[in-house]
């Protein structure tokens, strides 16, 4: 990821405050908080949107809608990257399924992510630099929740994180996972180009 394109998170004015301090206000610790998982804002912000406008327009969406729940985070319950990453996904996928971000606007994963995927490794370069477009043909036709699942899977999230960022059962992760990862190594093995709908699953 190229973080100096990235947009930035939006800003929350924490003054000259200690934000290590327990009894910091609200806007203090939010703030200290966003900008240490930034970067799953900005992940999810790439994994949907191609154009810039958007993808600044969603981290700006995500960061208000995060700073608007905050006051309901409950350290004890889940961790403030699960937490962080639900809000960021469900106001993403909201977004695609309303439009307000276009199919055409969805963003291929970089090649770091689609290395993580169990693949194998073609040994001629050019056979394996086709393997990765083809690969993110797919992906990038993916219906909104099964990108989400894909974007958590290469982020090295476990079943029990996915399942509650995702609100599905951990047995419902590994299934939907499994079903995933084989239809898109079905897509790859074909020779014919998958269609939008080929590659939405169950």
């Amino acid at each position: 990821m190229d973080t100096a394109t990235d947009p930035p998170v939006i800003a929350i004015s924490t003054s000259s405050a200690d934000t290590s301090t327990a009894d910091a206000s609200p806007q203090v610790r939010f703030a200290a908080l966003i900008e240490q998982h930034r970067g799953i804002v900005l992940k999810v912000a790439h994994g949907y949107c191609r154009d810039p406008e958007d993808r600044r327009d969603l981290v700006q969406d995500i960061s208000v809608q995060a700073w608007r729940a905050f006051p309901a985070f409950d350290p004890s319950r889940s961790r403030f990257s699960t937490w962080l990453y639900r809000i960021a996904l469900n106001v993403a996928i909201s977004q695609v399924r309303s439009s307000s971000l276009r199919q055409r606007h969805y963003a291929p994963l970089d090649d770091e992510s689609i290395a993580a995927l169990p693949d194998p490794t073609p040994r001629d370069p050019h056979e394996a630099d086709a393997g990765v477009r083809a690969l993110h043909a797919v992906i990038d036709r993916l219906d909104p929740l099964n990108r989400a699942l894909m974007l958590l899977y290469l982020d090295e999230r476990s079943h029990r994180e996915i399942a509650e960022i995702l609100g599905i059962s951990e047995s419902n992760v590994a299934t939907k996972l499994h079903r995933l990862r084989q239809r898109i190594r079905e897509q790859l093995a074909s020779p014919a180009s998958p269609s939008p709908a080929a590659t939405r699953t169950r």
